[in-house]
């Protein structure tokens, strides 16, 4: 690739990295409760409501090890590789290392940052992407949008739930997805192990984490059941409010 290609990218990347992190909705995720700045290093950011409050499809114990033990992990992971190796890179958002300055991060270190930078990030969609009471149905412009895509809310879940069943069965684990991709389509994906959806340049809408540790406290190996439990927490309200966020027309 020549440099103006790779410069023409590099914009590309940063138009889409500005757009996401301005989106109100993922104001949550993409600030720095979550990720660093020019004098803090990343940090675990707190759920958004108490460890019991997903009960009973999921439950305190899961939520308690999923974000205390396991995310907590890529976050000190990602601290100490960039604290060693890059110092600089504490000014970059998790989204701009993935999505915009994974290629400058020295090589020996790039996986890693991909994977505890995915980590992190890909951790608190899912978390945030979740409430108490909530799904049912999608909302506002989703309620048109995703039968219009998928024939159906049904059909829609049943391509979810076939995606996510198939990655789970894959080494590792990883994650399935709604995304709004770079020309602005509906779109069921995964990703491997903690690679992020952002670093293809698509909105994450709707985040399952299908990795074992997310569902074997409570489900054991009974995957389905997990994801069928999960579309009671689905929050539609954040989900619609990802969706619309600075969508170009």
């Amino acid at each position: 690739m020549n440099n103006d290609a790779k410069n023409r990218r590099v914009l590309c990347r940063r138009r889409f990295i500005k757009e996401l992190g301005a989106a109100s909705a993922l104001g949550g995720v993409l600030n720095a409760r979550l990720l660093g700045s020019d004098v803090k290093p990343f940090a675990l950011a707190p759920l958004p409501y108490p460890y019991e409050a997903l009960e009973p499809y999921i439950n305190k114990a899961t939520m308690q090890m999923h974000h205390d033990r396991i995310c907590a992990v890529y976050v000190n992971n990602l601290n100490k590789l960039v604290a060693e190796h890059a110092p600089y890179l504490f000014r970059q958002k998790v989204e701009e290392l993935l999505a915009v300055e994974l290629y400058a991060i020295p090589e020996e270190i790039r996986d890693s940052v991909r994977e505890n930078g995915g980590g992190v990030l890909n951790h608190t969609l899912f978390f945030d992407g979740m409430a108490p009471e909530a799904g049912g149905a999608p909302v506002g412009e989703l309620a048109q949008a995703i039968p219009n895509t998928f024939g159906s809310f049904e059909k829609w879940k049943e391509r979810f739930t076939a995606v996510a069943l198939k990655q789970a069965g894959t080494a590792g684990g990883g994650w399935v997805w709604l995304v709004r991709d770079d020309v602005g389509k509906l779109e069921v994906t995964s990703t491997s192990n903690q690679d992020s959806a952002t670093a293809n340049m698509w909105v994450p809408l709707v985040a399952l984490d299908v990795c074992e540790h997310a569902y074997k406290l409570q489900y054991h190996t009974h995957v389905a059941d997990y994801v069928a439990a999960f579309y009671n927490v689905v929050n539609w309200s954040e989900a619609n409010k990802r969706f619309t966020a600075h969508r170009e027309d």
